[in-house]
């Protein structure tokens, strides 16, 4: 009998300038086929998308949901998914990638927690909403992509506005939830529910600089190892370890695009006990070494600022 083949999740990393990170990727050339991909992939940053015509299946954690035309897409980093057309059909779409934390870190107050709207923090998150429903919401999605294609004068400051009030009215959506049942065709066990593994996550977000075990995230959820291993992987489709560098990945890119430091003490700052560590896990998600990571990303800033991220790697082209 041949070998079984691991499923593989896919990271994309997209780098948002540290100055507006924000990116839109739109256009009649960005349409999503009908072939359901044979992996899962998740991203650095927040993404929220809007569907132009016909209709398809998105899947998070094993479970298919449907959208169709006119319908937003809420994806929140680091959250495994994948996006197909109904049969016959090429939906279209724009993207929107934000990264709030750094956007509205000066415009939130001090005390706000959940910045990337992680899912974990709301009982019923809703990666999919409709426009008769939340008109608001849709009307905000298309104003910033229409701020974002015309760039007049001042467009980012507008679109950071925009950007504040969407944001705040995803928040009252999803907050709005926290008091209804839960979906009755949700797929995670009482054992597997997102917020179980909460105290791990924000653990991780913290402190991916230091040198912790997988022992003492599962002491945060006060499971055994074995357990915490497997609830945790039956959530995110991903190991704590591989979660864990892939976190420390994720950090460094904005140090060697930000700043002079070496690989060794890049390596050393987001927690990798050494350097070939770093860059065997780097390649392992990036597909390039760090030091060509962080040349091609010069490239990239030097040759325009406004230059679509799709152009600097293969993996952000529609799949077809």
């Amino acid at each position: 009998m041949p070998k079984t083949v691991n499923a593989i999740t896919e990271y994309r990393n997209y780098y948002l300038p540290p100055h507006f990170p924000v990116f839109l990727l739109t256009g009649d050339h960005w349409k999503i086929s009908d072939i359901p991909s044979s992996r899962l992939h998740f991203h650095n940053c927040l993404e929220i998308g809007i569907c132009h015509s016909d209709s398809g299946f998105m899947e998070f954690y094993g479970e298919r949901c449907p959208f169709e035309e006119g319908n937003i897409t809420i994806i929140p980093r680091n959250v495994p998914h994948t996006t197909y057309s109904s049969p016959g059909c090429a939906s279209l779409w724009s993207y929107l990638y934000i990264d709030p934390k750094e956007l509205l870190r000066r415009t939130l107050p001090s005390s706000w927690k959940n910045y990337d709207l992680l899912p974990y923090f709301f009982k019923n998150f809703k990666y999919i909403i409709n426009k008769e429903q939340y008109p608001a919401i849709y009307q905000l999605v298309t104003m910033i992509i229409k701020e974002l294609k015309r760039e007049r004068p001042g467009y980012q400051l507008s679109a950071k506005g925009l950007i504040l009030s969407l944001y705040i009215e995803i928040y009252r959506m999803l907050s709005q939830g926290e008091n209804e049942e839960a979906r009755s065709d949700n797929s995670f066990s009482d054992s597997a529910d997102p917020l179980s593994i909460a105290p791990a996550l924000d653990y991780i977000e913290n402190n991916y600089m230091r040198q912790f075990s997988v022992e003492y995230l599962a002491g945060l959820c006060h499971w055994s190892p074995t357990h915490f291993r497997r609830i945790f992987h039956s959530i995110m489709r991903i190991s704590p370890l591989n979660y864990v560098n892939n976190t420390r990945i994720q950090k460094s890119c904005s140090l060697l695009c930000s700043t002079e430091k070496s690989i060794l003490s890049i390596s050393e700052a987001v927690g990798f006990q050494s350097v070939s560590s770093y860059n065997r896990c780097f390649f392992r998600s990036m597909q390039q070494s760090p030091r060509e990571y962080r040349r091609r990303m010069l490239q990239s800033d030097k040759q325009a600022q406004s230059l679509s991220v799709m152009e600097y790697s293969g993996w952000m082209y529609p799949e077809w």
